[in-house]
């Protein structure tokens, strides 16, 4: 059974941090380039990071990017988003999703439940 279980929201303080986690189990996690999304109420879920298979590289949203850093560790089956200078815009739903290509235009995708990340004073 594939499952993507996201881990670390919670209600944070403008400029705090948190790290979410996205522990994977079902699948072949290597093989599988990793993202994490989020959705605001009212919005259309964004992608905010994401990372190819071995980790080595990464792409962020501009909003994100000098703040959030994605990574994952192959031996634990796990991906991370370490989010630092949080900002009440980024108060969201946070979803992480796995994605492995296949032939010329399929794709093979799973996503997690999400995770809530409110930033308020």
């Amino acid at each position: 059974q594939v499952q993507l279980v996201e881990s670390g929201g919670g209600l944070v303080q403008p400029g705090g941090s948190l790290r979410l986690s996205c522990a994977a189990s079902g699948f072949t996690f290597s093989n599988y380039a990793m993202s994490w999304y989020r959705q605001a109420p009212g919005k259309e879920r964004e992608l905010v990071a994401t990372t190819t298979t071995s980790g080595g590289t990464t792409n962020y949203a501009g909003s994100v990017k000098g703040r959030f850093t994605i990574s994952r560790d192959n031996a634990k089956n796990t991906a991370y988003l370490q989010m630092n200078a949080l900002k009440p815009e980024d108060t969201a739903v946070y979803y992480c999703s796995a994605v492995r290509k296949i032939g010329l235009s399929g794709e093979d995708r799973y996503w997690g439940q999400g995770t809530q990340v409110t930033v308020s004073s």
